[in-house]
């Protein structure tokens, strides 16, 4: 499994730390901005003569949900990321991967442990989440509890390798148990390693899902790094993915009641709401189909 120490982070801008032992890795990508606009003209044909550039045309497709042109482009990543961490990583089914296997290899002695700010009691209001504080007695209890187990832990796993020598089983000649069942003593925050590729439409459903401040917060800063290192490869195409489903949102039907009663209300007090949409959004078909909305 691959090291921290074996990636240089000051020299490669591909590769950025990720918690203590961790790597976020964009090692490839497929297609550009121009493959977006060049997918939509094929498929659109006459019907993008309307559309001034290419910015436009790309910002006209995400705002629509016209997602098969957003397809063509591909994202891959080498990650290293804790075990249960990945669990909820793979739940986007969606994309290609591969990751380390405990079969076939012995699993390394890293672990992720939390720093103090990270620890945490359980939220009174959110059942998958955290916050508030813990005393400083609680922190150091819970951090060397964490480290602890992860060492007995992985002593437990080489000695059911028949690789400890430091077990009380050295007088007796042992084979071993295989790797594949000696691995299940292993806690959840044993780091493990995976390629993974998937299309931008994908890549950007599991942005909006795991950077939202609802999700587990070492899942969110997996995917703030990831993004970060896709937005230089597609400026465009994520300033888009941004402005109308990242920082968006979308609204019910009485929801949109509520904004039309408000546009009635302001529009009887003598203020022009057209020269206010018009003033906040720039582009003349945006407003405009803001305004045709409600």
């Amino acid at each position: 499994m691959t090291t921290v120490s074996e990636i240089d982070f000051d020299t490669d801008s591909s590769y950025v730390q990720y918690l203590d032992k961790g790597f976020v890795g964009l090692v490839d990508t497929m297609g550009t901005d121009a493959s977006i606009v060049q997918a939509a003209r094929v498929s659109y044909g006459e019907g993008t003569k309307g559309v001034r550039n290419d910015e436009a045309l790309i910002r006209y497709l995400i705002r629509h949900r016209h997602t098969s042109p957003i397809e063509m482009c591909d994202v891959k990543f080498h990650l290293k990321m804790p075990i249960f961490i990945m669990r909820q990583f793979v739940r986007h089914r969606t994309a290609s991967l591969n990751e380390y296997s405990g079969r076939y290899s012995v699993m390394v002695d890293e672990f992720y442990i939390p720093d103090d700010a990270t620890l945490k009691p359980q939220s009174e209001s959110n059942k998958q989440g955290r916050e508030g504080t813990l005393s400083p007695l609680e922190l150091e209890m819970c951090r060397n509890t964490i480290t602890r187990i992860s060492r007995e832990n992985y002593k437990d796993y080489i000695s059911l390798l028949g690789d400890n020598p430091d077990d009380n089983y050295t007088f007796i000649d042992r084979k071993g148990l295989s790797r594949e069942l000696a691995r299940m003593v292993l806690p959840l925050n044993n780091y493990t390693e995976v390629y993974w590729k998937c299309n931008l439409h994908n890549f950007f459903h599991l942005i909006d899902l795991r950077s939202d401040s609802h999700a587990q917060w070492e899942i969110q800063e997996l995917s703030n790094a990831m993004y970060n290192l896709v937005k230089p490869q597609f400026p465009l195409a994520c300033k888009a993915f941004e402005d109308y489903i990242m920082y968006g949102v979308n609204l019910s039907s009485s929801e949109v009641n509520v904004v039309k009663e408000l546009i009635r209300s302001v529009e009887d007090s003598g203020i022009d709401v057209t020269d206010l949409v018009e003033k906040e959004i720039k582009s003349p078909r945006e407003s405009k189909e803001f305004l045709n909305k409600f």
